[in-house]
């Protein structure tokens, strides 16, 4: 059975419902309502912009976009976005869905951070990004339907989202530090790390193995 917030419905098939249980169980509350905030302002957008993704898998990947964070999913020290999906994509596989869908999903978790270059893409990776941007940002908070905003909220309450996100950000990156090198991550580990300071692409050009 579906459900509706906002007027936006959230498809009641059983990946929907087992992704929902899934998250609920490996991430935190702050995340989990994070995250189903991304579903519901992504088909604001979606709306707004005349795009229509397809309601499955903007679900799951906003279900998915952050659960690299606080759960690596991966053997390997990568970008937490990385973690999240790869997880995304192997949860559609194993799932029935087709490669083509598990890409786009993989594709919208990887780049949701990545500025400039989402947006221009198809609507699921898109409206992702801008779900992402509105909820952490408020990112074209202005452009969508109060009333909606506010029904959306009064299920999944904020609290006080930016304080309690900002160090769940930091607990997600403080042992990886590396894999924040030229990404907007690197902002975080510099507000929290006394005398952190990211290696610029100036250096790294200076710095190689090159002769000249």
């Amino acid at each position: 059975m579906s459900e509706f917030i906002a007027g936006v419905e959230v498809p009641g098939t059983a990946a929907v419902a087992e992704a929902t249980r899934l998250l609920q169980e490996t991430t935190s509350p702050l995340i989990y309502h994070h995250s189903r905030r991304v579903y519901f302002f992504s088909r604001l957008h979606a709306h707004r912009l005349g795009v229509e993704p397809d309601p499955e898998l903007l679900y799951l990947v906003a279900m998915f976009h952050d659960a690299g964070l606080l759960t690596p999913f991966s053997d390997v020290e990568q970008r937490f976005e990385v973690d999240g999906a790869d997880h995304g994509r192997k949860f559609l596989l194993e799932h029935g869905f087709s490669k083509a869908a598990a890409e786009t999903v993989w594709t919208a978790i990887a780049l949701h951070t990545t500025p400039g270059i989402p947006g221009r893409m198809g609507p699921e990776i898109a409206t992702t990004h801008f779900g992402v941007l509105t909820d952490v940002l408020g990112f074209g908070l202005d452009r969508l339907d109060s009333a909606q905003v506010e029904e959306v909220l009064a299920v999944h309450p904020r609290g006080d989202f930016k304080n309690e996100f900002l160090h769940a950000y930091f607990d997600g990156l403080k042992n990886r530090p590396e894999t924040t090198n030229g990404t907007v991550n690197s902002d975080v580990l510099e507000h929290f790390v006394p005398g952190f300071r990211r290696t610029t692409t100036v250096e790294r050009i200076v710095g190689s193995a090159w002769p000249s």
